[in-house]
């Protein structure tokens, strides 16, 4: 069964993905066990249940114009209802002041087995790299820029 449950994470991972930009706020903090961690080192950000996470992410989507993420598989390791893994992204967006913001970063995943499937216990978001270069470009008003 480890192939079934790599798939099944790998289907997590891309829900938490098309969650975020589709702006499908509670879909996306309903992948996290109720008491999810969230975590940005970056930013200062850290969410420490699902209730939280759900604020979190209203309060974050007020500052951004638009956001892309696009993400790579990394590796995933399952020890019975448990599992670790990595998730590679590609970040780009901008803020509502006019900033622009690209990263490249690794999710590191801690995964937990509930009675309605794989949730995450657990997100990091280590950015490895950063650009604050404008975007030249403008967002399509699906992605709530503004007009």
């Amino acid at each position: 069964m480890p192939g079934t449950d790599r798939y099944d994470i790998e289907c997590l991972r891309g829900e938490f993905t098309d969650a975020g930009m589709m702006a499908d706020l509670d879909r996306m903090a309903g992948l996290f066990t109720e008491q999810g961690i969230w975590r940005i080192p970056e930013a200062n950000v850290e969410f420490t249940s699902r209730a939280e996470i759900r604020a979190g992410l209203e309060r974050l989507r007020t500052v951004w114009e638009f956001m892309v993420q696009t993400i790579h598989p990394g590796t995933v390791e399952v020890n019975g209802d448990q599992a670790t893994g990595r998730t590679y992204v590609h970040e780009f967006g901008r803020f509502r002041d006019g900033t622009s913001h690209t990263n490249y970063a690794i999710y590191h995943d801690r995964y937990e087995r509930t009675g309605t499937g794989w949730k995450f216990a657990e997100r990091t978001y280590e950015i490895l790299y950063t650009d604050d270069t404008p975007l030249p470009g403008r967002a399509a008003a699906r992605f709530g820029a503004a007009t």
